[in-house]
């Protein structure tokens, strides 16, 4: 019985003593509050009160640490998908889209994607049966279309979401890549088409020499000036496809140098004088004496002189005029080739400049099909600008432009 009574009077001492300490402790935290808020210094606390303190504020430092580096991950992902070129939509498992950066709505030209569905984003019913597709088997999709009425092609790669049932939606635009494809294959063509008739050439002067054309004196000297022309040809095609990759590439420098403009006229002028006198024309130069001069590497310019009077004497029939101008047209020099020759079509005319590009009737006959190409990149590297005014039949002009 005593034993009893003793150990209830130690569990009440014992209960007292906690909801005594309970007491200190929690007015001594509301003391410490009200003295935070306030701002104010507080009283001493406890140490219990102080292990407090301090656990609270380094979860509060760890936490705002946490944040931080999510903020700042955020803000860097947020920047990559903003500069991205390719779109990126996220969208959940109704098909409503939940995210889209700028280049998805300037690829598919919509102003604001979110909250609408795939179907009226993407409006391409191939595309849509790639992302439904997506959904259906739970695996990546690949989905490449063109978009005629926007002149586009489009790759769309779409890849489930495991978590959400969502998808997110890539979409490439792969217009410049397939035009480049498409130049390239061009090029090749258009370089065999060229090659091949030459070589049959060659091929077919070097059988009949075999065949006893050596033993004709004046028809195998024929046949041999036959052939040193169709090399010539192609060390002359050899060449201008050197100069264009090396143009192309960026590999070539310019000379650059104050020249007036009609310094530069007279001597292309006189390097084509006899080839235009053979072919029956008049050649003259029209130029005022006080036209500023240009900064230019007079030799490459003189290069797209040449070639253009080459093409006005060779398509000017016999009795004809062809006149080289320079004149000041809003702060550059204007220079022009003008012929009284056979014309270009209309519809022909922005296509002159493409590498072996030839007008297939009226401008049939030898040459590369390069020298306008190559004419062009030069005056493009001086900052200038090209195009060619034509009319069937009644002649051509032939302008660039350089900054004074």
């Amino acid at each position: 019985m005593n034993y009893t009574i003793i150990f209830i009077i130690i569990l009440l001492i014992m209960a007292v003593w906690y909801a005594w300490r309970y007491y200190t402790l929690r007015h001594n935290l509301n003391e410490y509050i009200k003295t935070l808020r306030q701002n104010q210094e507080g009283p001493t606390i406890s140490k219990e009160l102080e292990h407090l303190s301090s656990a609270v504020t380094s979860l509060i430092t760890t936490f705002n640490t946490q944040h931080a580096a999510i903020d700042a991950e955020r803000a860097r992902l947020a920047t990559v998908l903003d500069q991205m070129t390719d779109g990126v939509l996220i969208a959940d498992s109704q098909g409503l889209i939940q995210f889209a950066n700028p280049a998805a709505g300037r690829l598919f030209q919509t102003s604001n994607p979110i909250h609408r569905s795939i179907t009226e984003v993407i409006r391409n019913h191939q595309l849509v049966e790639a992302w439904r597709r997506c959904q259906q088997t739970g695996q990546m999709q690949t989905e490449s279309v063109e978009v005629p009425a926007r002149h586009q092609f489009l790759q769309l790669v779409v890849i489930p979401d495991t978590h959400a049932s969502g998808s997110l939606l890539l979409v490439q635009d792969l217009t410049r890549l397939r035009r480049l494809e498409t130049v390239r294959r061009d090029f090749v063509s258009n370089l065999s088409h060229e090659l091949r008739t030459p070589l049959a050439s060659l091929k077919a002067l070097a059988e009949t020499l075999h065949e006893g054309a050596l033993d004709d004196p004046p028809a195998a000297r024929q046949f041999i000036d036959q052939i040193q022309v169709e090399v010539d040809a192609l060390t002359q095609m050899v060449n201008e496809l050197l100069e264009l990759s090396k143009i192309e590439s960026g590999r070539f420098t310019l000379d650059l140098a104050p020249v007036a403009a009609c310094d530069l006229l007279d001597s292309a002028s006189k390097r084509m004088q006899l080839q235009a006198e053979r072919a029956g024309l008049n050649l003259r130069v029209v130029c005022a004496d006080d036209l500023p001069k240009v900064q230019i590497d007079s030799q490459r310019l003189e290069q797209v002189l040449v070639n253009l009077i080459h093409n006005a004497v060779k398509f000017t029939r016999a009795g004809g005029e062809v006149v080289l101008l320079a004149e000041p047209v809003d702060g550059s020099v204007r220079f022009g080739v003008c012929d009284t020759g056979i014309g270009i079509p209309e519809d022909e005319v922005s296509r002159i400049f493409e590498r072996f590009y030839r007008v297939d009737k009226s401008r049939a006959g030898s040459g590369t099909g390069l020298g306008l190409s190559i004419a062009k990149h030069i005056v493009e590297a001086h900052r200038g600008k090209i195009w060619a005014e034509s009319r069937e039949g009644e002649g051509s002009t032939f302008y660039f432009t350089i900054p004074q």
